[in-house]
């Protein structure tokens, strides 16, 4: 039995919310409570959802808030380049960061397709079952 802590996209997703706040808590405060919120929010937003779906009951709300996730990948994608464009973080900085979002969009697309197989595994076996 797979335990959440094993998913490779839910450990790369924490190291990269725990880099982000060790880079927005050294901010000025009005970087802080404006792109900083947000950018931690979206940011921790990433594995909150790949944990919540995980803990779920059917495949299908797995699926959902993995879908979630994905959008959290791409706000924080939009608010990494905020960041960038007002001089809060490095050319270098964002790339790296967008490099590791990047990595976890590939993998949580590749944990969907394998959800995506298993509701269809589960599907065709409930269809044997019932004919």
């Amino acid at each position: 039995m797979y335990k959440l802590e094993d998913l490779e996209v839910f450990q790369l997703s924490v190291k990269l919310s725990d880099e982000v706040w060790n880079m927005v808590i050294k901010w000025k405060p009005l970087a802080q409570d404006t792109i900083g919120r947000q950018l931690i929010r979206s940011t921790d937003s990433i594995a909150a959802n790949i944990a919540e779906g995980y803990g779920r009951f059917s495949l299908k709300e797995n699926r959902q808030f993995c879908m979630y996730s994905r959008g959290s990948i791409m706000e924080t994608k939009s608010w990494l380049m905020k960041g960038r464009n007002r001089n809060l973080i490095t050319e270098l900085q964002c790339q790296d960061l967008m490099s590791q979002l990047e990595t976890i969009h590939i993998k949580l697309n590749a944990y969907l397709k394998f959800i995506q197989k298993s509701e269809q595994r589960l599907t065709n076996k409930n269809r044997k079952l019932r004919d």
